[in-house]
């Protein structure tokens, strides 16, 4: 079982790396290419591109220029401890134990514009790249078309090594299409989540996000590799609604004062 999160914008790099141990993103060369790109593009540019504010195209500007590999301790940072914002402020990877890690490490991916596919202990360098930008490259349109099938097949060889067709997708639609999952053999779970409020079950996007981060959480901390397993997810007052659920779809809900108390 493999599951899948999208990076987050918002990003840690002063403080120090919790754990000495790290990996090097496999897809780092496709990277690099990109960055070559991003590289001969003005603020201005950048800014247009990616629909920012000037300070914000400014700031990723000095990002681009300033990449270079190798990837290292001092230049970089783990992943699962660089992303910050609402879902990682649900996965809290800082109360990780060291098996917790070693799980993460084998058992959870996060879906990037510019890295393609992470592992928690991947280091990377600060950036914003969202998958749907329009950035051409040599001769692709997109970012779509840039990462083809390259980012499934890594996939596929993941849950080989795992023995399993398992992908749990905690992702939003933005990054869940850059794997074209359509092309994906196996077996897809969307957990879904809905608040109660004024009477109605619906996605409220904050809390939403936060629960995503929370299920990873879950899933990690008890080790958990069936979707029976998944259905046990109770953090911050979710229950299964299995009378709305189907296989594929898990639905989540919870009442207006189950949140209240729990976030």
């Amino acid at each position: 079982m493999l599951v899948l999160l999208s990076p987050s914008k918002t990003l840690s790099f002063t403080d120090k790396p919790m754990s000495d141990e790290f990996t090097t993103p496999r897809m780092l060369k496709k990277s690099t290419a990109l960055i070559k790109t991003l590289q001969n593009k003005s603020s201005s540019d950048i800014a247009n591109l990616m629909s920012v504010s000037p300070k914000i195209a400014s700031l990723n500007s000095e990002r681009f220029q300033s990449w270079k590999t190798p990837f290292t301790l001092n230049n970089a940072k783990q992943a699962i401890f660089a992303f910050q914002g609402d879902v990682y402020e649900g996965l809290d990877a800082l109360s990780f134990k060291n098996k917790d890690i070693d799980f993460a490490q084998k058992h959870l991916r996060i879906l990037s514009g510019l890295y393609g596919l992470l592992r928690p202990l991947d280091l990377m360098q600060p950036y914003r790249l969202e998958m749907g930008t329009r950035l051409k490259h040599e001769q692709c349109s997109n970012l779509y078309d840039y990462w083809d099938n390259s980012i499934l097949n890594i996939i596929e060889k993941d849950l080989e090594a795992l023995k399993s067709n398992i992908i749990i997708n905690l992702a939003s639609m933005e990054y869940f299409k850059a794997i074209n999952p359509s092309e994906f053999s196996g077996h897809i779970i969307n957990p879904i989540f809905k608040d109660t409020k004024n009477g109605k079950k619906k996605i409220i996007s904050f809390y939403a996000k936060k629960a995503r981060g929370l299920m990873s959480q879950f899933i990690i901390k008890n080790k958990i590799t069936s979707i029976s397993d998944i259905r046990e997810f109770n953090l911050a007052g979710y229950q299964f609604d299995a009378a709305s659920s189907s296989e594929n779809d898990l639905l989540f809900t919870r009442t207006e004062a189950a949140a209240k108390l729990k976030v």
